[in-house]
């Protein structure tokens, strides 16, 4: 039986991956322009609203499309690859069990230090589960229509720095 890949060390010393049948479907995921994403782009355009695409804010920090003109810079999370509180892993098996779990939290981290940065840089945060769009598409369009509403008061102007980044929960059940 091979080693669990946290026990199995590469050329440079760290963990490295087992590859594994039932992990292969991953190799070659898209990390933009997903199905999610584009169809919440449409969605957004056909409410009126303009964008860019993967437009770097700061180093290592490129949202999904921002709304240069409210400062608002808006991510589509996978439900995997975030750990949707619905959807996401709640526990991690086989030989790289470990590796995954370091992997997510890193994810998470690097989420909460980019909400982090923008908001510094006076940018409003909207973070959109994969799952939301799969569920309403027009319903998270207006997400983010009300969220450039929002960034474009002067009261959320001056409170978008300190206030934490908008990511709607995540739920399985229409909202009412």
């Amino acid at each position: 039986m091979p080693l669990p890949a946290a026990d199995r060390q590469g050329s440079h010393g760290k963990p490295t991956w087992v590859p594994t049948e039932a992990g292969s479907h991953l190799r070659a995921r898209r990390t933009k322009n997903t199905r999610p994403e584009v169809a919440l782009r449409r969605a957004v355009h056909g409410l009126g609203l303009r964008f860019r695409l993967h437009q770097t804010i700061a180093p290592r920090c490129t949202p999904d499309f921002v709304l240069a003109r409210w400062r608002l810079a808006v991510f589509v999370d996978g439900c995997f690859w975030h750990g949707c509180p619905v959807h996401g892993m709640k526990e991690y098996r086989g030989p790289n069990a470990e590796l995954w779990r370091q992997k997510m939290e890193a994810n998470r981290t690097r989420d909460r230090r980019n909400d982090a940065t923008l908001a510094e840089a006076g940018w409003t945060v909207l973070r959109i589960w994969e799952c939301q769009v799969r569920r309403d598409v027009e319903e998270a369009a207006v997400l983010v229509q009300r969220a450039a509403q929002d960034a474009q008061r002067p009261s959320a102007a001056s409170a978008s720095s300190s206030r934490a980044p908008a990511r709607p929960a995540c739920s399985s059940t229409q909202r009412a």
